[in-house]
């Protein structure tokens, strides 16, 4: 990578939280809620706030004061330090810093560029994409898909300085424009979730959502999910939504959802009984094909999903499998139920059905995503608005599992939910 220079001021010290200095004005030190390896564990403790240098920019990097922050599971693992330390593994790289500074989602301004930065000034309103990767990597001069070469990594996750600080280092192609009629908060809100579902839906050649397609979403009423069904939405497809409550149900349905399945009515999650158990299997088979027709309910005929969004793993793959119509394409981009995932391959290739892996976003991808955000096509979904205190507590509420609606943010320079429309 190339040298990195400081471009604070060493004379200077952090703001508090809540305000920022004038733009273009950087101070040596800065606020932020950072993780050490000696706390990994429970993000309530593994989170604690700290006043740390501001972080030196190459030549294609930008410096990024923070106004809001979105929240994110990659940052429940990162706190648990499983199932990567990222420290460890950023020090074996040759990175100096014992510490982790992570956040993914961001919406801010810029106050200073590197050297070789053309398409950004300071002063101007941006949020953030996560694909973070080395412009040099053969991979990527050959073409190909940089989400995908070896140098390719998650922003603020598997890099240092992401959006949980007043400031956060970042390639100058992540950078995209702000939507106007956003406050800080909301801009902050989807971008890495929104970004992600782009590519699960759009990004696999052959199985892309297209109109009239049926799509199950798994989490319907959450930041993914939300996402994922507007953009089957915007695409002319028809998304169902997997919930755990009808209030949850109700509110996947306002952001795009054409209905959804209650699972807590519904028993067979995890590993299905051996295909040697008999009986295990035909009451395993039975309650799948029972949430089979409440979707078939839903859609108004015996219609199979084309895509099964997924992203819970474990609990839910199995079904996945089972539901997803000859052809069809299951996309996984997570597991948080559990890595563990089993597939009953008599399902999988009988019926040549695609299980997808997709992870981040490339440039592409998610330019396209934010130009819907902007058009107002696409809402960001913002579930709630938390002070930077609250940071450890809301990432150990989703590590727990303790599902929120839509998105979650936190405020690092603004000081207001409303702050920042034009």
């Amino acid at each position: 990578m190339d040298e990195r220079t400081s471009v604070a001021n060493p004379t200077t010290t952090a703001t508090e939280i809540g305000a920022l200095p004038p733009v273009g004005e950087i101070p040596a030190t800065m606020h932020a809620q950072v993780v050490r390896p000696e706390r990994y564990g429970d993000p309530a403790t593994a989170f604690v706030p700290e006043t740390v240098p501001t972080p030196a920019i190459g030549p294609d990097e930008v410096l990024v004061g923070v106004m809001a922050a979105g929240v994110n599971y990659n940052n429940v693992w990162a706190a648990r330090g499983y199932p990567v330390d990222q420290v460890a593994v950023r020090g074996k790289r040759g990175e100096s810093e014992d510490f982790h500074i992570g956040g993914s989602d961001a919406s801010g301004i810029v106050y200073a560029v590197g050297d070789a930065v053309t398409d950004w000034q300071i002063g101007d309103h941006v949020v953030v994409h996560p694909g973070v990767w080395d412009a040099d990597d053969p991979w990527i001069a050959a073409g190909r898909d940089p989400m995908i070469a070896p140098s390719a990594k998650i922003w603020g996750y598997d890099t240092n300085y992401g959006s949980f600080g007043q400031f956060a280092r970042v390639q100058s192609h992540q950078l995209m424009p702000k939507a106007d009629h956003l406050s800080w908060a909301e801009a902050a809100a989807p971008t890495l979730v929104g970004t992600t579902a782009y590519r699960m839906l759009h990004g696999w050649a052959g199985n892309e959502v297209l109109d009239g397609d049926l799509v199950l979403v798994w989490g319907g009423s959450g930041g993914l999910g939300t996402q994922a069904s507007q953009l089957v939405r915007a695409a002319g497809g028809r998304a169902v939504a997997v919930v755990s409550d009808d209030e949850r149900g109700a509110f996947a349905m306002k952001y795009g959802a054409i209905g959804y399945i209650n699972r807590s009515e519904f028993t067979h999650w995890g590993v299905p009984p051996r295909v040697d158990d008999a009986e295990g299997q035909k009451a395993w088979s039975s309650e799948a094909r029972r949430f089979g027709k409440k979707l078939w309910e839903i859609a108004g005929s015996r219609e199979d999903p084309a895509i099964v969004f997924e992203h819970p793993g474990a609990a839910t793959i199995p079904t996945s499998v089972f539901l997803c119509r000859p052809g069809g394409m299951i996309v996984i981009c997570a597991g948080t139920t559990g890595f563990d995932a089993m597939v009953d391959l008599r399902y999988h290739w009988t019926r040549q059905k695609r299980l997808q892996g997709s992870h981040g976003t490339n440039d592409t991808q998610a330019y396209a995503y934010n130009e819907l955000v902007r058009a107002g096509v696409v809402d960001p979904c913002v579930g709630r608005v938390v002070p930077f205190t609250d940071l450890p507590a809301v990432h150990a509420q989703m590590g727990r599992g303790e599902e929120v609606f839509g998105n979650t943010v936190v405020l690092v320079g603004a000081t207001t939910p409303d702050e920042g429309r034009a």
